[in-house]
């Protein structure tokens, strides 16, 4: 998001047409630089990118990032995507030494400070690859941060798209949703790192980052929650590739790329095949007036900003993306590693930077050419595998086959990651501290992710939005505490905090395991489903989910007689249902719905989205229920 600045929304055709021009010509000047070889060589730094959550104190998204930033004017910390998340970008560091001490220091330093400037607006700022606790209430269009680039990417990728975003994503359980708005990415949070290399080895460097991408993945996931169902191991891999999907509908036999994706082949020369292949591919999203000549900057001996290119190369997300940049007036490469979430915990991801700086550097010196080693499709296929199943995927890995993956990391890579690390002249002292990390989340299998499951489980029949919330609480006070996710106890529902405080909105408390019938079903359907599911109301769909109608169990005793005698024998619940209903959005305020209940005498209240959808309902014997824990809560504390 950060090239995002120059874009200006609603760009007309004429203005698309000229950034394109602009774009082609920084595309020829890169390939000029990389003929005649000025782009920087010879210099390894190292970059990351911190992406944050914002909470309140109800653990929920907290909407108030740009308050935030105005306290904290410090160029570290931007904007993202969602008013509920802040990035903040770590100074480079030349590899070598304590540079690992570094970006431990920085990170540790940017978070407290980001921290003391939330609390004073009454959030957390927290690090975490998807918060538990986000709904899908929480991504309307008036969650995102109000910047022109974001409303110009959402109405461009809209365009494209035609219709509403559709995801489906399969782990343990299943999530299918549709969403009208791009804010589905602001789901996502990650820790993203940077590795210059020279455009001479560009090639082999970025190779090697894709066949590394799956084991470094397999033990650092952090995102198995998504709207409270359990998916992938690192759920924010489907959730991203889908979130800004521009393809639609295509044809079913056209070949159509995503716009995130871990690429179609290996790279052979250089960057350039990259750049060109993606502006081939993919339309222009995003446009804007581009000051720039770079071909008189590149006369005059200066380094070119190729802002176009920049801008365009933001909008297409490889999972291992090129990257252009000048520093100290030179221009340089960059691997940029999105595969990487954000947490468990800031020891933890200074571990995996150390994991992955490591494999690159002992990968390009062990490896040899990993494309007369490795088919490109075996490595999208075990990227695929670690997202999905973690540390617990078998990986292809080279002319060994497929090896579990604890056993490739255990008796392979750590040992290949130090050697890395050697050679990066890294402090040994570092090396060990961070890679020992790694080793032990290995060795216990406990990595984010399986943390967060494992604490979820041991929460047993607790409701499912009080675990969400023990789960982020649990999760802001071992972050603060400093210590790696292998050594978290399991959160507990006790952490969860006062009863009711994480019930404020009807989508906290409402049922979504629904029972419904058609209108044009039998009276009988509905009877039946009463008996078998023990429920006294049915809410009533048309065959493309906006509800209709309701049946309640006393109107269906009350007007059973009249539906029997010649021919009435087959009787639609349309005849009986009630139209006439009082809904509430998800949004809605527990405290307005009971009122709402209460004033209308109902004892339900069917939940619809803003296309009448039905997506919940909240009952009467939801709020008893609240209610009794309240009391026992409020006289247990009086007890003591």
């Amino acid at each position: 998001m950060g090239e995002h600045d120059k874009v200006r929304h609603e760009a007309d055709p004429e203005e698309l047409r000229l950034f394109t021009k602009a774009l082609l010509d920084d595309l020829r000047a890169l390939e000029n630089m990389l003929e005649e070889g000025v782009i920087e060589s010879g210099r390894r730094r190292f970059g990351a990118e911190q992406e944050t959550v914002l909470v309140d104190e109800s653990w929920r998204p907290a909407m108030v990032n740009l308050k935030i930033l105005e306290r904290l004017d410090d160029p570290h910390f931007t904007t993202e995507l969602g008013r509920f998340n802040i990035e903040f970008n770590l100074d480079p560091v030349e590899a070598g030494g304590d540079c690992l001490s570094q970006i431990e220091g920085q990170l540790r330093e940017l978070l407290a400070k980001g921290q003391t400037a939330a609390r004073q607006e009454g959030a957390r700022m927290l690090i975490t690859g998807i918060l538990p606790t986000l709904a899908q209430s929480d991504l309307g269009i008036e969650s995102m941060t109000p910047m022109p680039r974001y409303k110009a990417l959402n109405q461009a990728v809209g365009r494209l798209r035609g219709d509403h975003f559709h995801l489906r994503i399969k782990g343990r359980d299943e999530l299918i949703v549709d969403h009208d708005n791009v804010m589905l990415e602001a789901c996502t949070t990650s820790f993203q790192l940077h590795y210059q290399v020279s455009a001479d080895e560009f090639a082999h460097y970025y190779n090697i980052a894709q066949v590394l991408a799956a084991p470094v993945l397999s033990c650092a996931t952090n995102s198995p929650l998504l709207f409270g169902r359990q998916l992938w191991r690192e759920t924010r891999i489907a959730l991203f590739e889908q979130s800004v999907d521009t393809r639609g509908q295509p044809d079913s036999i056209r070949e159509v790329a995503a716009r995130v994706s871990f690429g179609s082949n290996w790279i052979r020369k250089s960057a350039l095949e990259i750049f060109q292949e993606d502006l081939a591919r993919f339309r222009v999203l995003l446009g804007g007036k581009v000051e720039e000549n770079p071909f008189e900057v590149l006369e005059s001996g200066g380094a070119p900003d190729l802002t176009a290119l920049r801008v365009h190369n933001s909008t297409v997300y490889r999972w291992n993306r090129p990257c252009y940049g000048v520093s100290d007036g030179k221009p340089h490469l960059r691997i940029e590693n999105r595969i990487l979430p954000s947490g468990p915990s800031i020891a933890d991801e200074v571990a995996n930077a150390a994991f992955w700086f490591g494999l690159m550097a002992g990968g390009a010196s062990t490896f040899g050419d990993v494309t007369k080693r490795m088919d490109f499709v075996q490595a999208r296929e075990n990227f695929v595998a670690a997202a999905r199943r973690g540390m617990g995927s078998d990986l292809f890995w080279f002319d060994q086959g497929h090896v579990p993956a604890p056993e490739l990391l255990r008796d392979q890579l750590l040992p290949l990651a130090r050697q890395g690390l050697e050679e990066l002249r890294v402090d040994a002292d570092d090396a060990d501290r961070f890679l020992a990390i790694i080793a032990a989340r290995v060795d216990t299998q406990m990595s984010g992710s399986q943390w967060l499951v494992s604490s979820m489980d041991g929460m047993g029949d607790c409701a499912k939005h009080e675990s969400l919330t023990a789960l982020v609480a649990a999760t802001a006070e071992r972050q603060a505490e400093g210590g790696p996710v292998h050594t978290w106890e399991l959160a507990n529902r006790e952490e969860a905090g006062e009863e009711g405080l994480h019930f404020r909105r009807v989508d906290q408390l409402m049922t979504t395991d629904l029972f419904t019938v058609n209108q044009d079903e039998l009276v009988d359907m509905a009877a039946y489903v009463m008996h078998w599911k023990h429920i006294r109301h049915v809410p009533v769909e048309d065959n493309q989910h906006r509800l209709v109608g309701l049946v309640s169990h006393r109107s269906l005793m009350r007007l059973v007689p009249t539906l029997k005698g010649p021919g009435r024998e087959a009787v639609p619940i349309s005849e009986i249902m009630r139209t006439e209903l009082q809904t509430v959005s998800p949004t809605t305020t527990t405290q307005e719905a009971f009122r709402l209940m209460r004033k209308h005498r109902v004892s339900c209240l069917p939940v619809v989205d803003d296309d009448y959808r039905l997506v919940g309902i909240i009952t009467e014997t939801d709020f008893m229920e609240l209610a009794a824990d309240l009391v026992d809560e409020f006289l247990g504390n009086a007890s003591d």
